[in-house]
């Protein structure tokens, strides 16, 4: 059995319960295989796979709050420290009720590969808990925070762990949890990213992961022949990710078609109306089957299907496992050119693998979607030195880093005999820099 499948198959008998971490890692050491079977002995002698697969640390406790009508409620909050061969953990809080221990873990171990393709000094982590912010007022949200900050400040620090927004977790949440952060330790540090402009935060930061996602795609149409410029671009979701990459996309000359939220999609065949959607979406904290009725033209569909309608691009930016092997499977029948992931693992290993069967260009999420922790850490070094860049400067710093991921995954993927292979070839330039650091360091 190669060390590959060996490795794979003790993931797999410790952590049975944990599906979307056995997915993670199974998409990652399958595309590794390239790399590890060319020197399997010596990967396997200082058990690198194992190593890498297995977190550094694992903090899970218990949130205690009070809600509205007097009430004590427990959620569950968990800080993975996945890996900090090459610089601090840095990785989200993800506030949803679908949090687990598998969700945070596979989430911190794409982080890993993530930091890694940025080029800059940042480790891999993930953490979060199963509340949930929809529904709740100002005051329950900073009850939950302030009580789950007062756990998390033991295990984070500016050097050590920098935690930022994901889903759920927004401008008001950072706020409160660095609050508590400060009157906890009484240290002024940039231990969030993602913070307020008026308290260390980044221009540029709200944008990053959306038009990241863009300027990443831009390179792999140009690369097979094609362009923004006219084209028909399905996105899933109407979060920050969504609302962004339509904005980028739009800029440059595309025509974005659809959008969705957990109850169902819009199709605007006239192009989507951005400034609706960000005044149902960020103005209101709406649905959006509201957008039908400031559009006509548009029609809500309850449910899935946003796959369903034909487009020459589909970026995926809700959440993980959105798009299954049928959605690929009208993809590539309507003629779609490529796939790039805004989400965390939003494709099935299933589409995924029928994508590049079928020769559609796919970028992964753990190279499309790392223009929001690249801008984290762009923040982290703006509060080092005491400074803040312009709007402009942080973005011309984000669409080289993401040029440079593409050019790296692009690389990678040739070097090893499987051009076009964008995630191999991103899974492979991540692992290449984390190992390299490992080993420097020892067996630690």
């Amino acid at each position: 059995m190669s060390y590959v499948d060996e490795v794979l198959e003790r993931v797999k008998a410790k952590n049975g319960a944990e599906p979307e971490f056995i997915q993670a890692v199974t998409e990652v050491l399958n595309s590794l295989r390239f790399v590890i079977e060319k020197n399997e002995d010596h990967f396997r002698k200082e058990a690198l796979l194992e190593r890498i697969t297995e977190p550094e640390r694992i903090v899970t406790f218990r949130v205690p709050w009070v809600d509205d009508n007097g009430q004590v409620q427990v959620n569950r909050g968990f800080r993975v420290q996945f890996n900090s061969a090459i610089g601090p953990y840095k990785g989200g809080l993800r506030l949803h009720p679908s949090v687990n221990q598998s969700i945070i873990k596979f989430l911190g171990f794409e982080q890993c590969f993530k930091n890694s393709l940025t080029g800059l000094p940042i480790g891999g982590g993930k953490g979060g808990s199963d509340f949930d912010p929809k529904g709740k007022s100002d005051r329950e949200v900073m009850a939950f925070c302030q009580s789950f900050m007062n756990e998390l400040y033991r295990h984070i620090g500016a050097n050590v762990d920098v935690p930022a927004g994901d889903i759920g977790v927004g401008a008001r949440e950072i706020g409160f949890l660095y609050g508590q952060y400060k009157r906890l330790t009484g240290l002024y540090e940039g231990i969030l990213t993602g913070k307020g402009l008026t308290y260390g935060g980044s221009l540029a930061r709200t944008e990053a992961t959306g038009y990241g996602l863009v300027y990443i795609t831009n390179e792999v149409l140009k690369a097979n022949g094609k362009s923004f410029e006219g084209a028909r671009v399905n996105i899933s979701g109407s979060g920050n990710v969504a609302i962004y990459a339509c904005q980028k996309a739009q800029s440059f000359g595309a025509k974005v078609q659809t959008m969705s939220d957990s109850n169902g999609y819009i199709y605007d065949p006239d192009g989507i109306d951005l400034a609706i959607v960000k005044e149902i979406k960020e103005g209101r904290r709406g649905r959006i089957k509201e957008y039908v009725a400031a559009k006509p033209t548009a029609t809500y569909t309850e449910g899935r299907g946003v796959w369903s309608i034909p487009c020459d691009v589909a970026l995926p930016c809700a959440t993980q496992n959105e798009l299954f092997l049928e959605d690929a499977k009208a993809l590539v029948a309507n003629g779609v050119w490529a796939v790039c992931e805004g989400a965390n693992m939003p494709t099935t290993l299933e589409a995924t693998e029928y994508l590049q069967e079928n020769g559609i260009p796919f970028m992964p999420g753990k190279a499309a979607n790392a223009g929001g922790v690249a801008v984290s850490a762009l923040e982290m070094s703006q509060n080092s030195e005491r400074l803040s860049w312009t709007f402009e400067e942080v973005d011309a710093k984000l669409h080289d880093i993401m040029v440079g991921i593409f050019e790296k995954a692009s690389s990678a993927a040739e070097r090893y005999g499987v051009p076009g292979n964008y995630v191999a070839g991103a899974n492979i330039a991540g692992f290449e820099k984390i190992c390299t650091a490992m080993e420097a360091q020892g067996i630690v």
